[in-house]
């Protein structure tokens, strides 16, 4: 039997991501399709370039996206960027630490990690002294990780690296758009990202921003690989073992020559483009400010529920907070319940938090009032549902006192 056309249900998403998109991005999808090579594409991919500068706080020449998730675009940075045999130092503070550090060691890098309590961050003098005896070519860091909801601060670790001639890349997925990033003023040498968080799009296109020296890292590979290749010596360091994520191969094809690589996923792009122009259209730092009032109204709302609030929040992202689950609730049946009865979706956690948190998420187009009251009024009558004694009316209380308050 042939099935139906697609009727998702309506949902609102509220968890770590994927969250509820932009409507004028799901718009954007809709446009019609044109040829990689044809004028407005080019144009299109050229307006993207400029748009992720923008967003990334940045004149980085080579910014482009990647096809493919996120995690495509991690990759891409770490294969081109990493020799087999390179030392890269990841401080690990959540589950994405632990991926950048696995995607390191397939890429057959001598991996080094530093670990921290999940719920908190690395001060920048602990992330030194481990450079310093690591000796790393790459440092690679998450900002933000929703694991946790914690923010690890960027701004001194530029210059760290600078001091120490080591290259510093950070995993932005969860955190652009909805928090401060300065890809020049904190001397990033690669960052990347994904759309399906505070970006406020789909999962599948993924921007990258690279500087002067890392282009000259991948460049001089590829320059290198051409001899290889010559030689038949495929054994050789210098060989970038990925073709689809030679980041090389990817920046010729978003150049002036447009040399073929792939085929641009178009709709994908017409997504990014758009998720960039709404953020620069409302301004970075007003978007920032809106994830910031929306995630402190979330934060007190929980708060104003009796609930407790995991990590340390002088250090959470703006944009989610994991919340304990009370004694004798059932934490997968009232996620269910949430859904079911109320299209709403959070999201539970991992490894040491897995059945002990949930992660509620104030990201891209649902960093707005009416999502974080709508979400507290569901999350207060599945609490009673279960057995919790929550204040009545404590979530909505609070969280409107905040908006009130920034009136």
């Amino acid at each position: 039997m042939i099935p139906g056309p697609l009727d998702p249900p309506a949902r609102l998403l509220m968890g770590p991501g994927p969250i509820s998109a932009y409507p004028s991005v799901l718009r954007a999808m809709s446009a019609p399709l044109v040829g990689q090579y044809d004028p407005f594409m080019t144009s299109a991919m050229a307006e993207t370039q400029e748009l992720y500068r923008g967003v990334w706080n940045t004149a980085n020449e080579a910014t482009v996206l990647i096809d493919g998730t996120s995690r495509a675009a991690i990759e891409a940075a770490i294969v081109s960027l990493v020799r087999p045999g390179d030392r890269v130092l990841v401080p690990v503070f959540g589950r994405f630490g632990h991926l950048l550090a696995e995607i390191a060691e397939r890429a057959l890098a001598e991996v080094h990690t530093i670990e921290t309590d999940w719920g908190q961050v690395f001060p920048a003098s602990v992330i030194e002294e481990a450079i310093v005896r690591v000796k790393p070519t790459l440092l690679a860091l998450v900002q933000g990780d929703t694991s946790t909801t914690m923010n690890q601060p960027l701004e001194d670790i530029g210059d760290i690296c600078r001091r120490h001639g080591v290259l510093f890349y950070s995993d932005a997925t969860a955190s652009l758009g909805g928090n401060a990033f300065d890809a020049d003023a904190w001397g990033l040498d690669a960052a990347t990202a994904g759309l399906q968080k505070c970006l406020g799009g789909p999962s599948g296109s993924a921007p990258i921003t690279l500087s002067p020296r890392a282009v000259e890292v991948v460049t001089a590979r590829r320059r290198i690989e051409a001899g290889i290749r010559e030689a038949g010596d495929t054994s050789s360091a210098d060989f970038v073992r990925s073709n689809y994520f030679d980041l090389a191969m990817i920046l010729e094809y978003w150049g002036p020559r447009r040399l073929n690589h792939h085929t641009e996923a178009t709709s994908m792009l017409y997504a990014a483009r758009e998720c960039a122009r709404v953020l620069l259209s409302e301004g970075r730092d007003e978007v920032v400010a809106r994830h910031a009032l929306a995630g402190r109204a979330m934060l007190e709302g929980v708060r104003g529920l009796g609930l407790t609030v995991f990590g340390d929040v002088a250090h959470k992202m703006n944009n989610v907070v994991a919340v304990e689950i009370p004694d004798g609730v059932p934490g997968d049946a009232a996620r269910a319940a949430l859904l079911a009865d109320f299209g709403i979706e959070i999201g539970t956690s991992f490894g040491p938090l897995h059945g002990r948190v949930w992660r509620i998420g104030t990201m891209g187009y649902n960093a707005r009032k009416d999502a974080v009251l709508t979400t507290l009024v569901a999350l207060e009558a599945v609490l009673r549902r279960f057995g919790a004694r929550v204040p009545v009316g404590g979530g909505v209380e609070a969280a409107a006192g905040v908006y009130a308050g920034a009136a």
